[in-house]
């Protein structure tokens, strides 16, 4: 067993490291969740919840797998033999379609090369053709994970508007929410699906549902069987700060202090932050000579950079090469991308410094595996990184302005 000292470097998109203030905010003993003081706790991460995902409505918070809170979403708003419109942005839109085909769903999924993200043309161009409005759902991935490629939801919404078409909006948001600008109410979004493990700095184990007015009532008329995952059951509670089974108190703790830490720094600025690290990333990468798998710009993800691999060099046998001598984890491919790309994770806890030991480590990789590349990446990103740090100091900016 290799013997390594230091800090791991955990650089893949998910799950993101955790924050020592949430360790500690979690390091509890466990409380009594009938309890005022558990009400206190409950009200506090529900409220904080709804300021991270920009609504003023209901958020849900199972115990669970970001997969779980996916089955409520559908439980909860659809019926067996329902049609819905899905796009093939990736790795996990095509475990969602496969979850919904599961439950009886009626999945129309449109093609993609997991280099883009979904089409809103393509998408108002379909719900445009369906006028009798069979499609009850339009299901979309925000942050693909396994492609780095992250879809216009706003553009979205707007292409549903001009077809004129009732469906509600599913969105996953599991890689995205609390890295990427997302605006569940202005968007107008019907359910948001996201987890813990993610750009909320916390171990797996909860998953959300944010739900709009008409998914709710979608929850009241639909005929799909539940009940763990059943939103009138968990409201009821959540209305004095309960919930309706045992939760996973301790990570509650841990969910209060991460809604603090991200309304401290201001979410703008966390999104700012996340955009700053991943075009530094396509900085080191593109300087490398080597290429990013999402081709639109509009679409790179702030959160992941999938890196293709030059043809006759294997991704795993890269990572495995960067994990044994730099005990750094690189996210590897999935499936259709499996040793075909590796993924460098910048979200969530990562600063500049971060960053650069992660693209230094990458950097080295390529140098002992024999991959090849042109070397200086790393300063590539560095010399982008004090630009942007130089631009946004305030004694630059008084220059600016005089």
């Amino acid at each position: 067993m290799t013997e390594y000292q230091g800090r791991h470097f955990l650089q893949i998109p998910g799950p993101s490291p955790v924050p020592d203030r949430v360790l500690r905010a979690m390091d509890m003993p466990v409380m009594d969740h009938r309890s005022q003081e558990f009400a206190e706790l409950g009200r506090a991460v529900l409220g904080g919840c709804q300021e991270i995902f920009k609504t003023t409505g209901p958020v849900i918070i199972f115990p669970s797998s970001g997969t779980g809170a996916w089955e409520a979403a559908i439980v909860n708003t659809l019926s067996p033999g329902d049609r819905v419109l899905m796009v093939e942005t990736g790795h996990f839109a095509t475990l969602w379609r496969q979850m919904a085909a599961r439950w009886g769903i009626d999945v129309d999924f449109l093609p993609g090369d997991w280099r883009r993200g979904a089409d809103p043309s393509a998408i108002e161009d379909r719900l445009a053709r369906d006028s009798s409005h069979s499609i009850k759902a339009v299901m979309v991935v925000h942050n693909e994970t396994s492609t780095g490629v992250t879809s216009r939801i706003g553009d979205i919404r707007k292409a549903m508007d001009r077809a004129g078409h009732p469906a509600l909006l599913l969105v996953d948001t599991i890689s995205s929410l609390g890295s990427v600008d997302y605006r569940h109410d202005e968007w107008r979004v019907d359910v948001t699906v996201s987890c813990s493990q993610k750009g909320f700095m916390l171990p797996p184990g909860l998953g959300f549902n944010a739900i709009s007015d008409k998914a709710r009532a979608a929850a009241k008329s639909n005929k799909m069987p539940r009940s763990y995952w059943d939103w009138e059951e968990m409201l009821k509670p959540n209305a004095s700060g309960f919930f309706p089974y045992t939760p996973a108190t301790n990570l509650l703790y841990g969910l209060r202090e991460a809604i603090a830490m991200l309304l401290e720094e201001g979410l703008d600025a966390v999104f700012a932050r996340h955009e700053r690290l991943a075009a530094a990333t396509r900085a080191a990468v593109t300087h490398w000579g080597l290429e990013v798998l999402c081709v639109e710009p509009a679409e790179y993800s702030p959160v992941l950079t999938a890196v293709l691999m030059p043809p006759g060099h294997d991704a795993d046998k890269f990572r495995k090469i960067v994990l044994e001598n730099y005990n750094m984890s690189l996210g590897s491919g999935l499936t259709k991308l499996a040793g075909k790309v590796f993924r460098i994770g910048h979200l969530g806890e990562c600063n500049e410094l971060t960053l650069l030991g992660a693209l230094t480590g990458v950097e080295m990789g390529l140098s002992i595996a024999g991959v090849p590349y042109r070397a200086g990446g790393v300063a590539v990103a560095m010399t982008y990184l004090e630009g942007r740090t130089k631009a946004n100091h305030p004694s630059h900016l008084k220059i600016i302005g005089a």
